[in-house]
């Protein structure tokens, strides 16, 4: 079973990751794209590297936007860094 993290310890990590937020027990961030396809696409990039973690993020999608929010369900819902790791693969799928 994975371990909470501390609020102290996620904001300490957030640091390496800009735009996303601490709340409600979620990392979230929202993603803007020119298009819905280029919106379709990140998410299904998401898909097979969430796969490969098996943790799964839930998604939202209108349009152009891509809203993102990670916990971990066998840690009672709250962050871990299980969430951190999938954020920071996320960033780096949104900036190739």
């Amino acid at each position: 079973m994975a371990e909470p993290l501390s609020d102290s310890k996620i904001s300490e990590l957030l640091s390496d990751l800009p735009g996303w937020e601490h709340e409600d027990d979620k990392l979230s961030k929202e993603f803007g794209f020119d298009n819905f396809r280029d919106a379709i696409a990140f998410i299904n990039r998401i898909a097979f590297e969430a796969e490969e973690q098996v943790h799964h993020p839930e998604i939202f999608n209108v349009y152009n936007t891509v809203n993102i929010s990670l916990s971990t369900h066998d840690a009672g819902g709250k962050v871990t860094e299980k969430d951190v790791k999938l954020a920071k693969k996320i960033e780096t799928l949104y900036n190739n």
